[in-house]
């Protein structure tokens, strides 16, 4: 057997082509300034092909060896659970709102793909790879359809009026934002008075999808009762 042998090279052409589907489904995760970008989904990609290819065809000298029977899923089975654990490590909650979530099951997707050129399933490959970048680059577009609210966090610190809060409640809901939870305290008290002269809430809001939150900001910084705000 040669050291480069034809069929070495044809596998060594399906890690390439899962390498370079999988920089193209990174190219549109970076292009959206996502956790994970070319390099990941690349190597992520390309990995999984060359451990298919290791799985499938790599112990073939063993066949037929003292009855030794080998099972070509086992790895592939844990290049699965194996990328599951990286994509958990890039889904993360921030003020009441998972982020990271589409990264993850793409990166669980890349190395499905990367299995499949592994396997010699070329077209299944190639058409599950532009399958997911054109899902990836329609489904971020704003359908009116597609559209649903999502959480927003807010810290507000306010003075201890009950028209600010009337002031707030008005506002919220003239601009279709609803109160899902809110926390309230009082701030420090004046050393004087020993009487608390202001209050920090923190809102928890549902907010229309397509919602600009430097309005919300414009429209808080109008009461000076409101002194502090940070989304």
């Amino acid at each position: 057997m040669t050291l480069f042998s034809s069929l070495q090279f044809e596998y060594l052409i399906r890690i390439l082509i899962a390498g370079l589907c999988g920089g193209i489904i990174g190219y549109e995760r970076e292009n959206r300034m996502k956790e994970a970008g070319i390099r990941t989904h690349f190597i992520v990609c390309l990995s999984a092909a060359l451990m298919m290819i290791v799985s499938k065809y790599g112990f073939q000298d063993q066949i037929g060896t003292n009855d030794i029977s080998l099972d070509p899923s086992r790895i592939a089975a844990q290049v699965v659970s194996g990328v599951g654990f990286l994509g958990a490590g890039m889904i993360f909650m921030k003020r009441q709102s998972i982020k990271g979530l589409t990264t993850a099951a793409g990166i669980w997707a890349t190395a499905g793909i990367g299995l499949a050129f592994g396997a010699g399933l070329y077209i299944i490959g190639l058409i599950s790879s532009a399958i997911i970048v054109i899902a990836q680059t329609i489904l971020h577009r704003n359908f009116s359809w597609l559209s649903i609210p999502r959480i927003e966090g807010i810290t507000l610190k306010i003075s201890n009026e009950p028209e600010v809060l009337e002031y707030i409640e008005e506002m919220l809901k003239k601009e279709s934002i609803k109160i899902m939870n809110f926390k309230a305290k009082r701030g420090k008290p004046d050393n004087a008075t020993n009487n608390s002269k202001s209050i920090e809430l923190e809102l928890t809001l549902k907010v229309p999808q397509t919602y600009d939150a430097p309005k919300l900001l414009s429209l808080m910084e109008k009461n000076s009762n409101i002194r502090y705000l940070e989304i």
